[in-house]
């Protein structure tokens, strides 16, 4: 046995999606950081050993515009190219790739920490034991982050903490029980089948239980087919401790999936008989445990009313998603949700422990009710938050302060920098250079005009186009046809708040006659100049004798959506339907629109890097075609960043939720070029081929004093125009 010492300047514990984008955050800002995981491979609860969605924002599809970005978009984009089919080993390579590429981080895999050496003043050090090495292992730093998601780390430091269950009074939640109790989310397993394209038996092993003794065959949704976390509501230990008796409750998920398979394979009611087992998680995933207390507690308030924390650093738009206690034995639904009207923020007051100064938690262990947990906790915001931690944790050993003194608007612009998405927060960055100059386009967007007619669309229910009303929104016509003479109604409604797609506030009604007849241009009598540029929702009423033509295309800045019934348990903020894309994915109803500004190349200095009331990204007229920027005085120039458009619409989702047609994102450019003015003439200084990524960082050879740059874009991934978020210019470094 071996032991020894490693000294970093951050030590982060957990190696779940939370715990790797904060090794990489911080690792990117220059700071070395140990990467301590208990377990062989990098992923946690997405990983191959247990196999869960990387759910987030989206919601899948209920929040439009709300993928995440920063490190975990990255790491969708990179799975949609090389992991298409949704393979789970391929993932796992993957993130391990990713936490290779950054050189500042020592990676500790199969090493559990089990000691911590703590004080008043924090933590001094953590010891891990690396599983099949003997290496007994101190690890030493001036930062800690717990990112373990049981938050055994914070605990065994004297971390304040809740388990359970608040009670209604505390904050005031309406989805609170009225008294506190010690209830969580259970843990669960999963399974993969095959066909195995020959008739293969079963033999159930002695503890496979039967479950048409159970409400589950009855209460639960059961197909042969299924894999994965369809069968997510294989659920147990809400009534137990879910560490403590983790092997209870791990037995009792096996004994329900065996019977599970018995009943598929042996009752009889399946066409399952070339159906075999493939592969059966071991590795219970956890959904609840501890949750520290930071200086403040999210709650169901601040995710439904979207609170616009000052100190916002990450966000959140999963559904609030709570499961009986039962799990799968439960006689009601396996799931009560609500969601928010789009997506909502975290405040870095949540990521901090209230009482050991050097501790930073991310994960499902954050600062937050039981109820609002039910919606942090999903991988995909935990990995959001993961990256603001990890930048605390860099800037409090850079600069020697402690998380809870660290200046917010320092953190916010630094992890804007590093193209974190932090919703409605424009990046005011005093050292790009960028921000002095002036664009313009070769070409440029400045009508709406979808006619390539493929389809018919019946308005059997509410349909609703989101459109930017920058600096106003008039001119909108649309195609239809009407089987009779009839009146169609459209509302104009306000979102209200810049992150949401919904019709919040009524802005004015029209009523246009409809004569009979097919492919007829109509004009909605549309316009709207609101005091600020912003988005518009229009809803056209369900009219039975009505089509809307439809195109096989999405469209910039344009969102169509259908009214579909809530199910009974969703209990929405809107409280008869909700929105969904269910259908109109990457289609676009036939509309014609007047001139916007919406898309002026000026947009791509503004900023913002996600879409907030309007897309906020400069769209040629076509391609090829060029974005320049003019200084009125020389600058000189050591690097250049450019941010893409990587369509934070489409839902990405990893481990086998739906396939894309694509798998690199169309609006992403391909092929560019960066050049600079020098004397009269053009000259490249960078070059980019077979782009996939979102935001590319140029460091020029050598430094280049002009008043002019451009990027020059040759080809897209596949749409028709450019797309550019952002392009920043910053001095040579010293």
């Amino acid at each position: 046995m071996r032991q020894e010492t490693i000294s970093s300047d951050i030590t982060v514990v957990g190696g779940g999606l939370a715990g790797v984008c904060a090794a990489i955050a911080a690792a990117r800002l220059g700071r070395t950081v140990a990467l301590v995981n208990n377990r062989p491979v990098l992923g946690g609860n997405s990983s191959s050993e247990v196999r869960v969605w990387v759910c987030g924002a989206t919601g899948h599809g209920k929040n439009h515009h709300a993928r995440e970005g920063g490190i975990m978009g990255e790491l969708f984009l990179e799975n949609q190219y090389r992991n298409p089919h949704g393979n789970p080993y391929f993932w796992d390579t993957t993130v391990l790739d990713f936490v290779r590429a950054e050189p500042n981080i020592s990676l500790f895999l199969n090493t559990d920490v089990r000691t911590v050496s703590a004080s008043p003043d924090g933590i001094s050090s953590v010891t891990g034991w690396m599983m099949g090495s003997e290496r007994l292992i101190g690890f030493e730093s001036p930062i800690f982050l717990d990112c373990t998601g049981d938050g055994l780390v914070g605990h065994l430091a004297g971390a304040s903490y809740r388990i359970g269950r608040e009670g209604r009074d505390e904050y005031g939640e309406p989805w609170a029980p009225a008294e506190p109790d010690d209830i969580t989310l259970g843990s669960t397993l999963l399974f993969y089948t095959k066909d195995a394209g020959e008739p293969v038996r079963y033999i159930p092993p002695s503890f496979a239980k039967d479950i048409t003794r159970t409400s589950i065959p009855e209460r639960r949704i059961i197909k042969a087919g299924d894999n994965g976390c369809a069968y997510w509501w294989i659920e147990f230990g809400g009534e137990l401790d879910t560490v403590h008796d983790n092997d209870r409750i791990r037995d009792e998920l096996w004994s329900v999936i065996y019977g599970i398979w018995d009943h598929i394979k042996n009752s009889g009611r399946f066409d399952a008989d070339t159906m075999t087992l493939e592969w059966v998680g071991a590795l219970p995933g956890k959904r609840e445990y501890r949750r520290f207390l930071g200086d403040y507690v999210l709650t169901q308030h601040d995710v439904l009313g979207q609170t616009p924390f000052e100190d916002r650093v990450a966000f959140g738009g999963w559904s609030i998603d709570l499961h009986p206690p039962q799990g799968m034995y439960a006689t009601e639904a396996g799931a009560r949700q609500r969601y928010a009207d789009g997506v909502y923020h975290i405040p870095y007051r949540s990521l901090y422990s209230v009482n050991v100064p050097n501790l930073l938690m991310a994960g499902r262990n954050i600062s937050a009710s039981h109820v609002a947990f039910g919606s942090t906790r999903v991988m995909a915001t935990c990995a959001t938050i993961g990256q603001a931690a990890g930048t605390a944790a860099a800037l409090s050993v850079s600069s020697g302060l402690p998380p809870r003194h660290l200046p917010v608007g320092e953190l916010q612009r630094t992890l804007l920098r590093q193209d974190a998405s932090i919703v409605g927060l424009a990046l005011d960055d005093p050292v790009d250079l960028a921000g002095a100059a002036t664009a313009t386009a070769s070409s440029t967007l400045t009508r709406l005009v979808v006619d390539a007619a493929a389809d018919t669309w019946p308005l059997e229910a509410d349909a609703g186009i989101v459109l930017p009303a920058d600096p106003a929104l008039s001119g909108v016509r649309l195609l239809v046809d009407a089987a009779e003479d009839t009146s169609l109604t459209v509302e104009l409604h306000d979102p209200v708040l810049g992150q949401n797609y919904v019709p919040r506030e009524l802005v004015t009604t029209r009523v246009i006659a409809l004569p009979a007849g097919e492919k007829q241009w109509i004009d909605l009598g549309v316009d709207w100049r609101p005091d600020t540029p912003r988005n518009a929702f229009l809803v056209v009423k369900a009219d039975p004798l009505v089509s809307l033509h439809l195109a096989d295309q999405p469209t910039p800045g344009v969102l169509c959506l259908t009214r579909v019934p809530l199910r009974p348990q969703d209990e929405s903020p809107q409280p008869l339907r909700e929105w969904s894309d269910a259908g109109l994915l990457r289609r676009t109803f036939c509309l014609e629109t007047g001139r916007t500004q919406a898309f002026a190349p000026g947009k791509a200095l503004d900023g913002y890097q996600r879409p907030y009331a309007g897309p906020h990204l400069w769209v040629s007229g076509a391609v090829p075609a060029s974005l320049d920027l003019r200084w009125p005085e020389p600058v000189t120039i050591g690097r250049v960043e450019v941010i893409a458009d990587d369509d934070v619409n489409e839902d990405l989702i990893n481990l086998h939720h739906h396939r894309t047609p694509f798998e690199v994102i169309p609006t992403l450019v391909r092929d560019y070029r960066v050049e600079a003015l020098v004397g009269q003439a053009w000259r490249p200084v960078a070059e980019v081929r077979a782009n996939r990524r979102r935001r590319n960082i140029h460091p020029l050879a050598a430094p280049v004093t002009t008043d002019g740059l451009r990027i020059v874009v040759e080809s897209t991934n596949g749409a028709p125009s450019a797309h550019l978020v952002a392009i920043r210019a910053y001095a040579p470094e010293e």
